[in-house]
């Protein structure tokens, strides 16, 4: 095997991503290598890039993407669940100063992945695991969502959106999910209920959909003002409030009043910290269960990329004009080259 490979690299804060040959990781102990098929963007990516995400403690020049699907080609010691040749898929690196997924090798802790779903491509399965961890940390360990609930996802349409609408419904909940006036037909098609949430107040659809009782739980994955309507659409007592993007200055008084919770999720920590990272591939497990029991798909861009089309791709992520998740295909035919 050649001990060089080719990754995109943003070299300094917004300045264009550059594809060049770096040495090949060596898989350490408890990690495996996997030869690259998918790395899956998300807008965390360009804010890497654009030097604006502390939070991800990403230092520049690295290697970006979180999200990969691919095949496990070496093991590095003391690992036993994993085998050359088995497909996986997971979100294992890109931050914290680890290597990420753009990139023909990657060497990832073998707790963060899993086996890939049958029912999903290479490239389907690499746009997943950011977004369905993301909805199962909230949706499962922090609400115990369950039959007999009422769901509302605020941005049922987006990446987190369309995993917690679908995750909620295989729970047995009643999901209804905001959206804009172009994104309800997609909603719609999820199976959720879909809120027109610029031609409709908080009250009307809590009135028209919980006769005023606020629904259960509550999943916000805009952030801001749509936080602070979270807080007002919840039931009281039992109601829980959920965000993925709870990071702004928010008044508690609407949800003290009606003694409901709220619960901040924070997708890296396990990256970041080290510790529960076995919860994360056994949360994919879960996925991957759903997707081949055809409860669980996602939505792409009909956009195809290589690596060589990277600075184009990521571009696509930040000014969010794509029709779905994009993902960067490494082993697809698309031109590698360096640009």
């Amino acid at each position: 095997m050649n001990n060089t490979m080719l990754a995109a690299i943003a070299e300094s804060a917004q300045a264009p991503l550059v594809v060049r040959s770096i040495d090949r990781p060596v898989p350490a102990r408890g990690q495996v290598l996997v030869r690259v098929h998918a790395a899956g963007l998300n807008p965390l990516d360009g804010k890497i890039a654009a030097g604006a995400a502390a939070h991800a403690r990403q230092a520049l020049p690295a290697v970006l993407g979180l999200d990969l699907a691919g095949t496990v080609v070496e093991l590095g010691a003391g690992v036993e669940n994993f085998a050359p040749g088995d497909e996986v898929f997971g979100m294992a690196g890109g931050i914290g100063g680890a290597q990420g997924s753009m990139a023909d090798y990657i060497a990832v802790d073998a707790r963060l992945i899993a086996p890939k779903p049958r029912q999903l491509s290479m490239r389907e399965a690499a746009a997943v695991p950011l977004v369905f961890i993301t909805a199962w940390e909230g949706l499962v360990d922090r609400a115990n969502v369950r039959a007999g609930q009422r769901v509302l996802v605020h941005g049922g349409a987006g990446g987190v959106g369309q995993m917690v609408v679908q995750l909620a419904r295989a729970r047995g909940a009643e999901v209804y999910a905001t959206g804009s006036a172009a994104s309800l037909d997609f909603i719609r098609a999820l199976g959720a209920t879909a809120i027109d949430y610029q031609n409709e107040v908080v009250e009307d659809y809590v009135e028209r959909y919980t006769a005023g009782e606020g629904f259960d739980i509550v999943y916000d994955t805009v952030g801001g003002t749509t936080l602070d309507a979270a807080f007002r659409s919840v039931k009281s007592y039992t109601g829980h409030v959920l965000s993925c993007l709870g990071w702004g200055q928010h008044s508690l008084a609407p949800l003290s009043f009606k003694g409901a919770t709220y619960s901040g999720i924070f997708t890296l920590l396990p990256l970041l910290s080290g510790r529960g990272r076995e919860h994360h591939g056994a949360i994919l497990r879960e996925a991957a269960a759903l997707a081949d029991a055809g409860q669980l798909s996602i939505r792409m861009d009909p956009q195809r990329y290589g690596l060589n089309a990277a600075n184009e791709a990521l571009r696509q992520v930040v000014q969010g004009g794509g029709q779905g998740k994009t993902v960067i295909e490494l082993l697809a035919g698309l031109s590698a080259d360096p640009a």
